[in-house]
């Protein structure tokens, strides 16, 4: 499978930023009013569009792991 298969923006987000992304999404869930507004303010830096597109990515990703398309990482213990 080629890199271009599944398109990552994660190249331009920090570590720290998503951190926050991941925190944020844990805090503001889907009935929180303004939620992206939200989302994007505690992760800094990004736009509420680049913050919709960088969750899109992520459920992709999930999906496709989910469906067996990618491995799903094997972490050491």
């Amino acid at each position: 499978m080629s890199s271009n298969s599944f398109p990552s923006y994660s190249s331009s987000w920090t570590a720290k930023q998503n951190k926050s992304f991941e925190t944020a999404l844990a805090v503001y869930d889907e009935d929180t009013p303004d939620r992206w507004v939200k989302i994007a303010k505690a992760v800094g830096g990004k736009s509420v569009e680049e913050v919709k597109k960088h969750y899109q990515v992520l459920i992709d990703d999930l999906s496709h792991i989910e469906s067996g398309y990618i491995p799903s990482p094997n972490y050491r213990r």
